[in-house]
């Protein structure tokens, strides 16, 4: 077997990895590089990272067939804590020193969007996730005429987080009004965007949006948010925030005697520990639910359906499942169904594997080129939840409204606060 110096290389390190099968000795080995937030104020959108690539080891174990080759695969896993410069870093170690085949990340903009620019800028295919279309997108300056080359994104856009919170406010009795908290973060310039974001949508339908101005994230102080709130009597309360910032203005909000009836915020109320962390206050609040064990959906690469994954994480772990489970898990699975479609491990050749997937995964199917907004967007069902006391859990996740994808089950109603 006629091995270059980077095979020979890459063969070296795969041998070394704790994926090591008998395989390597007789196939070369092809590297897929994961870039997510282990630590920091957004590690829990990593939480289930490590669970979900030792699950991966085991899948992978027998290698995958690309181009006519079977191949050993290693995956690297490189913590962005939390920050968009070190995200960018580590991506660039990913591609120039261990050479990865295909790229993969996720966990809100500020790391996907500088792990995906590193990939554009030196032709290395990624798949990205967990962060709304439009900022991974605008927030890279994608022109919607060209798109992005090396660079494909799977999750929902803001177009459907507003249809789901609107449709839920709906349901119950207010006076219509709203607070909203957006940061000066990627996701919080996009939310609260004029003609992107909330703003535009909510006044078409008769909602009134109070927006006192862009804030730091880990804000110590939202006496002027609440006043403003409390002023204009906002009886709904949106935005997306990280977990801290929601403890802060929750704690405080009560503190000052403001209780509006319905609060929905994005990214800070996804993860059980942050609700537990809020104690009473966690009861009732409402957010997107991306992925749970209600949807109705099968893993392409274990069978496992939704409900399955998520209580083999809770029996391995001894922690409760949370969403990113799903979109972590379903990564793996559009990558190795571009790989085995690849006609060699080649960048431009994985590259044009990704950009023809068309695969039905356990957050549901994925396609680029349509029916998404751009080549580079597939779009992943969106519901609401709310959490609310639980019987196992201190909490529970129940769906509340699916008006926007009725395939996945309603399991309670809203309720006000």
């Amino acid at each position: 077997m006629n091995l270059n110096r980077r095979q020979l290389i890459q063969t070296g390190a795969a041998f070394a990895a704790t994926s090591a099968t008998p395989l390597l000795w007789a196939a070369d080995s092809l590297k897929i590089g994961y870039v997510s937030p282990q630590t920091g104020p957004l590690a829990p959108f990593g939480e289930a990272d490590k669970w979900v690539i030792e699950q991966m080891k085991t899948a992978f174990k027998d290698g995958l067939t690309v181009g006519g080759k079977k191949m050993a695969v290693q995956i690297i896993l490189k913590d962005s804590q939390s920050n968009p410069n070190r995200a960018g870093e580590v991506a660039n170690d990913l591609i120039l020193k261990e050479k990865v085949a295909l790229m993969l990340t996720a966990g809100t903009p500020e790391t996907a969007n500088p792990v995906s620019d590193a990939c554009e800028l030196n032709e290395v295919p990624c798949i990205s996730s967990v962060v709304p279309w439009q900022p991974w997108f605008f927030g890279r300056k994608g022109d919607p005429a060209k798109g992005f080359q090396w660079t494909y994104h799977m999750f929902w856009g803001l177009e459907d987080v507003i249809a789901n919170f609107t449709n839920a406010w709906k349901s119950v009795a207010t006076n219509k009004k709203v607070g909203g908290l957006f940061p000066n973060d990627g996701d919080g310039n996009a939310w609260g965007d004029k003609e992107l974001g909330f703003p535009k949508p909510l006044s078409s339908m008769g909602f009134t949006l109070t927006d006192p101005g862009r804030f730091q994230n880990g804000t110590q102080d939202f006496s002027a948010q609440i006043a403003a709130f409390k002023r204009d009597n906002c009886e709904l309360v949106t935005g997306v925030v990280i977990p801290p910032d929601a403890k802060t203005f929750l704690t405080q909000a009560r503190q000052q005697g403001y209780r509006p009836k319905v609060i929905t915020l994005g990214k800070a109320l996804l993860f059980p520990a942050a609700i537990e962390a809020l104690g009473d206050l966690g009861d009732g609040l409402s957010t997107e639910v991306w992925w749970s064990p209600a949807h109705p959906f099968v893993s392409s690469l274990t069978r496992q359906r939704a409900q399955d994954l998520a209580a083999a994480y809770e029996a391995s772990t001894r922690k409760q499942w949370t969403q990113p489970i799903g979109f972590a898990h379903a990564l793996f699975e559009v990558a190795a169904d571009a790989l085995r479609r690849a006609k060699s491990a080649a960048a431009k050749d994985v590259r044009d594997a990704v950009a023809g997937t068309y695969v039905k995964t356990v957050v549901g199917a994925v396609k680029w080129g349509g029916p998404g907004p751009f080549k580079n967007v597939s779009r992943t069902p969106l519901v609401l939840g709310q959490w609310v006391k639980g019987t196992k859990n201190k909490f529970d996740l129940q769906i509340v409204n699916n008006e926007t994808f009725p395939i996945i089950p309603v399991t309670a109603k809203l309720r006000l606060i």
